[in-house]
């Protein structure tokens, strides 16, 4: 098994390490990046103030839009001579974040990565197909480093041309696929367009991130694909994908703590939550050299579960990620995940996998909901249909949603992350 000692590192193991690194990092920060010098300064703390791990609290935090004011080499702890390889993604401001890495960074992620498939019962003999995107995207480097990492075959076919993934599944005879959910729902359909049936397929697993996803999307890929689909968490600013993952007995994604400390915070007070409470994860990276981020607010909203998992790991676990702080839409003052909707939805039998959820007001917030109905169902009593969603979704959002109920196939497909979410109200 990969780095076997690393993945079941006991508690009390976990927490020496995590000081031990906290404090060479606190002071290696200090000294390296001007912006948490200044910021320490200002609040009077020195590193020599970090004695034990609560101390994390004196800390300032670091957001999103530190990297963005720090265009375009980011938050640097060393010489761009040192820099390996940069990545970025796209953001609403039109600036990118860009992170960087050095060779030892890239080392780490790659150890990461390969942790990742370990942990969710990826071998070595297994053939993982990489259908995520290639390029300034984490994504898809960091399933191929990790993979190659651990010693297995990958075929890195990237986002798009699905019939040829298809193919390639069929003739490579691949065992694990690596994408995300609403591209392995797209796959499913597709599969059925092409005449092949996924018995015919090798699939066993799916390593599926990059977006959030409801248990019932889950139990349809598991379902249809006859595969256990694995859930994984990660983030551009954190390394990339490798962050966080759940074993085989999929009860919470398993935080490598020795390499990320971990807090849940009140996202409006800041207030440092105990364990077992929902708040926002806030991550503190131990080893990183490059960009060495402190106190980083994901926006990501879980419980942290320190329990000893039935796996035998000790590192904590998110119990599955419920949205985004800044996912959060108010209609009408009432708050709204898309991942309660897309619970409620998945739930009826009678409707595809596929939906949109559209925003708009005349002075007040409407929130309408366009949802595939599917093949068997599409042309059978939609109006019935159509109030017993309205009826669920209700009872769930505590809020009237017009459904439009529409025939299978008539919302845009994705090769990448899906758009749920259309604010017409942003627009006027």
């Amino acid at each position: 098994m990969f780095q076997e000692k690393e993945q079941f590192l006991t508690t009390d193991e976990i927490k020496e390490l995590q000081l031990e690194r906290l404090k060479k990092q606190v002071k290696r920060t200090y000294k390296n990046v001007p912006m948490y010098r200044k910021r320490f300064d200002e609040a009077g703390i020195k590193p020599s103030d970090i004695k034990e791990l609560s101390d994390i609290s004196k800390l300032p935090f670091t957001y999103k839009d530190d990297l963005r004011d720090h265009y375009p080499y980011g938050i640097r702890a060393v010489p761009i001579e040192r820099l390996n390889r940069i990545h970025a993604s796209s953001g609403t401001t039109g600036i990118p974040t860009v992170v960087s890495y050095t060779s030892k960074d890239l080392d780490t992620w790659s150890n990461l990565m390969a942790r990742c498939y370990s942990c969710a019962g990826v071998t070595e003999n297994d053939l993982i197909q990489n259908a995520y995107g290639y390029g300034l995207f984490t994504g898809g480097l960091g399933f191929h480093m990790g993979a190659e990492r651990l010693g297995a075959l990958v075929i890195p076919t990237a986002t798009g041309n699905t019939k040829r993934q298809i193919k390639m599944m069929k003739d490579m005879g691949s065992t694990v696929i690596c994408c995300t959910p609403s591209y392995a729902v797209f796959l499913i359909e597709s599969l059925t367009e092409e005449g092949v049936d996924p018995s015919d397929l090798k699939l066993r697993i799916g390593m599926f991130g990059a977006e959030p996803w409801s248990e019932e999307t889950r139990h349809h890929i598991q379902s249809s694909l006859n595969i256990r689909a694995q859930d994984l968490y990660g983030m551009s600013e954190l390394y990339g994908p490798g962050v966080a993952v759940e074993c085989e007995r999929q009860d919470g994604l398993h935080i490598w703590a020795d390499e990320f400390l971990i807090e849940t915070i009140d996202p409006d007070t800041q207030e440092v939550l105990p364990p077992g409470t929902r708040g926002e994860m806030v991550f503190t990276m131990l080893t990183r050299e490059a960009m060495p981020l402190l106190r980083y607010r994901t926006k990501d909203l879980a419980v942290i579960n320190w329990e000893k998992c039935a796996c035998g790991r000790s590192h904590p676990r998110v119990m599955r990620i419920r949205g985004r702080s800044d996912d959060m839409l108010i209609v009408g003052g009432v708050n709204v995940f898309p991942s309660q909707i897309e619970d409620v939805l998945m739930s009826i039998d009678e409707l595809g996998e596929q939906f949109q959820i559209i925003l708009e007001t005349d002075r007040l917030d409407h929130l309408n909901v366009q949802v595939e109905v599917s093949p068997a169902h599409w042309g059978v009593a939609e109006k019935v249909l159509a109030g017993k969603v309205e009826e669920a979704l209700q009872a769930t959002l505590t809020l009237r949603a017009r459904v439009e109920l529409v025939a299978p196939g008539t919302i845009p497909r994705t090769e990448g992350k899906a758009k749920r979410v259309i604010d017409k109200r942003k627009m006027i």
